[in-house]
């Protein structure tokens, strides 16, 4: 399939074609079909532009744990608050980060304690920060799938200050799929994967899910087009019985990804079996900071453990949100309890978190 150029992609025009050949597909497929994204910002497209109230009613499209703030567990930011409890600690993350509930409190009310907690735009400022504050401690509190990894990555390679290091939190974004597949009940009959991940990685971790699962796999792009190509190319092969792994992203995703980046991850990290919150572990789930890197590793560095943590308080439903289980307006606290301000539950901090969204684009 000939994919557009960004100018057709934003035409209303198209829009309808597109829509018409799936709701002819959907006609020569006859039954209903589900599909699901891994990427919060696919669920931001498809909230904000009203993408499902277009599709016909036998397409259901799910959200996945694309999030990495929300499937961060809380142990680990229990680590994080931990060590910034220290005088000697500058505790340095991302911006949705610092708002998501741990055990019993959150980064920011830590920071509201007095603890030194800052808000950074990427590893390169928390390696200057270290360099700025020679006698301080500072940790990066590292989340994100593949894209952010290599950034981390070269930090680490690099050769940062002593007082440098790093909270390993990465998650990988193919296990995910293949724990998903696993749920029988979810029943799945095809995956929109990120385009923002497979920059880095490529199409080839993906093929195992559609050549030996078959379940159909398209990595698709973040304007509305792009998603609604990316459904037209999954019923396709639904009704075709191909299953294959498709790009819709060819203007920017690579079939072989960035051997560069790809390089960066390898040297640096080893994959490993890893928690995801409410989810539980995920084998290949996660990284760890290699063994000839430990310098940089602040939890060999600290040897910090922690025995108990709770990923979902009582009454939350993140857990099943994240897994397309519920939709956000079936918890008992959504909009009651849990709203922006108030987040009882990851999925409602984050911008890329599925309740958050929900929140913001649907009246239920």
């Amino acid at each position: 399939m000939n994919i557009p150029g960004i100018s057709i992609l934003r035409s209303k025009e198209f829009t309808k074609k597109i829509i018409n050949s799936i709701n002819k597909l959907v006609k020569d497929i006859n039954r209903s079909v589900k599909f699901m994204h891994i990427c919060g910002t696919h669920e931001h497209t498809i909230s904000k532009y009203g993408l499902r109230t277009l599709l016909p009613k036998e397409i259901e499209v799910l959200s996945g744990p694309g999030c990495p703030v929300c499937i961060c567990p809380a142990a680990d930011i229990d680590k994080a608050i931990e060590l910034g409890k220290r005088d000697d600690t500058i505790i340095t993350t991302f911006g949705d980060m610092i708002r998501v509930p741990a055990s019993k409190i959150s980064l920011a009310e830590l920071r509201a304690k007095g603890a030194d907690v800052r808000i950074v735009y990427g590893p390169n400022d928390a390696v200057k920060i270290a360099k700025e504050n020679p006698d301080k401690e500072v940790i990066f509190f590292a989340i994100g799938f593949e894209t952010t990894v290599p950034l981390i990555g070269y930090e680490i390679q690099s050769g940062p200050p002593s007082n440098f290091s790093v909270i390993c939190a990465h998650k990988l974004i193919p296990a995910a799929l293949e724990l998903l597949i696993s749920q029988s009940q979810l029943k799945i009959d095809g995956f929109i994967s990120p385009g923002h991940v497979s920059t880095i990685i490529g199409l080839q971790p993906y093929k195992i899910f559609s050549d030996a699962y078959k379940v159909p796999n398209v990595i698709a792009g973040f304007e509305p087009n792009d998603v609604l190509v990316a459904i037209l190319m999954l019923l396709k092969q639904r009704k075709e019985e191909k299953f294959e792994t498709l790009n819709e992203y060819s203007r920017v995703v690579k079939p072989e990804g960035n051997k560069i980046a790809q390089q960066i991850i390898a040297d640096v990290f080893d994959s490993v079996s890893s928690p995801w919150r409410g989810i539980g572990r995920v084998y290949d789930g996660g990284l760890v900071i290699k063994e000839k890197y430990q310098a940089f590793d602040a939890e060999k560095k600290f040897d910090i453990k922690i025995e108990k943590s709770q990923d979902i308080p009582p009454g939350c439903s993140c857990h099943l949100v994240m897994v397309g289980k519920l939709y956000p307006y079936e918890c008992q606290l959504f909009r009651k309890e849990c709203t922006p301000i108030n987040p009882i539950g990851p999925c409602m901090v984050s911008m890329e978190g599925t309740c958050s969204i929900y929140y913001k684009y649907h009246s239920e």
